[in-house]
């Protein structure tokens, strides 16, 4: 499968084509919405959220609810773009309205107007932004309705909040509590205590960063591949998780931890259970020699704090050249909820990907006669 985006954040829309799906795939739209609406909750968001509602338009690949083997394109509208349409327009524009050069620390502004030699890092800023996950989470959920028809499922919570780290281990059929709190957080005494570091950080014009967790279930063995550092299972997953903004590091299972134990407390115990191997625990988060291997895969992810912070940092003016505070666009004071679901929908397309290049189908029948003959 692959996806292609396009759009800015407050251009008129947001656009993405999927290629690859099987026909007869059922597509939950209602599902897709749900996800979008996810993406846009949490504690410490802002108020562009106020305004957009995201929804997903299907142009093409579907009829009925169904996939028709084609290119799946769809398109979700910025509500946004009638009050940035006189300065967004391609049809022409007051390009010197909104115009920005007081270039944001921690953003795409000075490295990107570097690179593709502009002087408004609004050109480099309205692909740059974190809206662009929009369409990857829109897509997520299509590609959650394929591993649905698989048995494969994704789930996943905020871990941390700056600092505020949640250490209980949960189920994963526990995990989908986590969606109906504020946070995202399934401790309700660690929940308040992150919150009320957002309401300070809110009043002193600071952000947030944390981690997300992210479970997989009911993936098989064998998918990924230590034939080739490409194909390797937890180089994809890292690679998808890296690719969401504001994304500084991802674990795999026991992760840095690895590092600080003997190997007697690292690997797990293999054993032959009613004619089904297992494993004694779970410390390689599900994922052996860059395989799969039939437990539940465990991925976390670091989200740094949001770089836009209303009090500003500083910088400087790339028009002037002198010192400055950098601007402050419409920003979240954490989106940590928001990363949650992004991270979910991003792991649910990388497995999805996995599991069609090694199955192939172009039917959904096929595709789930080929995995029911998987051990």
């Amino acid at each position: 499968m692959k996806l292609t985006t396009a759009g800015e954040s407050h251009g008129k829309a947001l656009v993405g084509i999927i290629e690859g799906l099987p026909s007869n795939l059922p597509v939950d739209i209602d599902l897709i919405n749900q996800y979008l609406a996810l993406r846009q909750s949490g504690y410490g968001r802002g108020g562009r959220q106020k305004i957009e509602r995201d929804k997903i338009e299907i142009l093409s690949g579907v009829r009925n609810r169904l996939t028709l083997g084609s290119p799946l394109a769809f398109e979700i509208v910025n509500r946004d773009y009638e009050n940035w349409k006189p300065y967004m327009a391609p049809e022409g524009a007051d390009v010197t309205q909104k115009r920005l050069t007081k270039v944001r620390p921690g953003h795409a502004d000075l490295t990107g107007v570097m690179k593709y030699d502009q002087t408004d890092a609004r050109n480099i800023l309205e692909r740059a932004s974190a809206r662009e996950t929009a369409v990857r989470v829109a897509a997520g959920a299509i590609a959650m309705c394929y591993l649905k028809e698989l048995g494969v499922s994704v789930s996943g919570y905020v871990k941390c909040v700056c600092g505020i780290e949640d250490k209980n281990e949960y189920s994963f059929e526990e995990l989908a509590a986590a969606k109906s709190q504020p946070l995202f957080m399934l401790d309700p005494a660690i929940q308040q205590k992150a919150m009320s570091l957002i309401d300070e950080l809110r009043e002193a014009g600071d952000t947030a960063g944390g981690i997300v967790e992210i479970r997989i279930k009911g993936l098989k063995s064998g998918f990924g591949s230590c034939m080739q550092y490409t194909t390797k299972l937890d180089a994809i997953l890292a690679s998808a998780l890296m690719s969401v903004q504001a994304i500084k590091g991802v674990e795999v299972g026991m992760g840095f931890g690895v590092a600080y134990n003997r190997g007697s407390a690292v690997h797990d115990e293999i054993y032959l259970k009613d004619g089904r191997y297992v494993r004694s625990r779970n410390n390689a988060g599900g994922i052996e020699g860059g395989m799969s291997n039939g437990e539940e895969i465990v991925l976390r992810a670091a989200m740094k704090p949001i770089p836009t912070l209303m009090k500003g940092l500083h910088t400087v003016d790339y028009a002037t050249g002198q010192p400055a505070t950098a601007a402050a666009e419409r920003s979240d004071v954490a989106a940590i909820c928001a990363c949650e679901v992004i991270l979910e929908s991003v792991a649910a397309f990388a497995i999805a990907d996995v599991i069609s290049g090694r199955l192939g189908g172009d039917n959904l029948r096929e595709v789930k006669e080929r995995y029911s003959r998987l051990s």
